[in-house]
């Protein structure tokens, strides 16, 4: 994990310039006294970090310097598909796999495809999250991915508007909608949709499980939302031309 940060902070010297020790640990989510720590590691390293005194001081690179150490871990490289999505990066704990993975991508950018990276992440920000309702507790979601990512079959405890069920599911993909994550999983031969809020326990088998050749999440996901709002539209009109009591 050290090896790690230590990384992340000659990558984030690289590419912001200098920063300050209590910049460097909020971005590392560490302490000051960690962050002056690893300074002295990094120069004992042979990495020549120079330090500013002053109010305008801080850390940053001796000028010319720049590192190759920008290879993505296979953890970096899928959190990337999370980019711009900080807060379900962490729900599906990739949130420090994906900062390591931006900083990494940004230093192996040119000078000016970097500049412009900056400025893109300066003035664009998604945020997937619906208005005016507390986000869904999800426990059991980073256990649920972990699931999804190996292919490994799950018993789940869920709550449903009818009572509680348990069953065996074999897991195919998480989908977040409006704020809200989703498991579309196989179960007794049917695929079915679990809001992951609603699971009360997970518990790994095991098994390992083939998914199903030629299953697209996205398609599938697509082609469900469409029958769930047509049957939605039909209970509305039914509604409106029933006679009142």
């Amino acid at each position: 994990m050290r090896a790690d940060r230590l990384l992340s902070l000659l990558l984030l010297l690289q590419n912001r310039g200098r920063m300050t020790a209590s910049e460097l640990a909020t971005e590392l989510e560490v302490s000051v006294r960690t962050v002056y720590r690893d300074v002295e590691a990094l120069g004992a390293a042979g990495v020549p970090v120079c330090a500013d005194r002053g109010p305008e001081g801080g850390y940053r690179l001796m000028d010319g310097y720049r590192t190759r150490l920008t290879g993505l871990t296979d953890t970096e490289a899928g959190s990337l598909f999370l980019a711009g999505m900080p807060g379900p990066a962490r729900d599906l704990g990739l949130g420090a796999a994906l900062a390591s993975a931006q900083l990494k991508v940004q230093a192996a950018l040119p000078a000016e495809l970097a500049g412009q990276a900056r400025r893109v992440q300066e003035r664009f920000h998604l945020d997937a999250p619906a208005w005016f309702r507390e986000a869904d507790p999800v426990p059991c979601l980073e256990a649920v991915a972990a699931a999804v990512w190996e292919q490994r079959v799950l018993r789940v405890h869920y709550r449903r508007w009818r009572g509680e069920v348990r069953r065996e599911v074999r897991p195919l993909g998480l989908v977040l909608k409006g704020g809200i994550w989703y498991l579309v999983g196989l179960a007794d031969e049917t695929v079915r949709t679990y809001r992951v809020s609603r699971l009360l326990a997970v518990e790994g088998t095991g098994e390992v499980f083939d998914r199903p050749a030629g299953f697209d999440l996205a398609a599938h996901w697509e082609e469900s939302s469409r029958r769930l709002e047509a049957a939605l539209r039909q209970g509305v009109a039914r509604l409106r031309i029933s006679p009142r009591a």
